[in-house]
């Protein structure tokens, strides 16, 4: 069983992080608390922590699941 965690979660939060970013861009001025832009923010740091956990995936040398 070669199933590596890291391609379900990093394909997970990379989709959500792009969501927010999407969100957060569309939305603009109105989804703002304590001036700042929270959803352009967190869909950031999701994108990049989703991006850390395929770089693992793929620097682990297990290949992703097949469908």
């Amino acid at each position: 069983m070669g199933l590596d965690i890291r391609w379900p979660i990093g394909i997970m939060f990379s989709l959500l992080g792009g969501l927010m970013i999407i969100e957060g861009l569309i939305l603009g001025p109105s989804a703002k608390a304590l001036n700042m832009n929270i959803d352009l923010w967190w869909g950031i740091v999701l994108l990049v922590f989703g991006a850390l956990m395929l770089l693992g995936a793929v620097r682990g040398g297990k290949t992703p699941p097949s469908a």
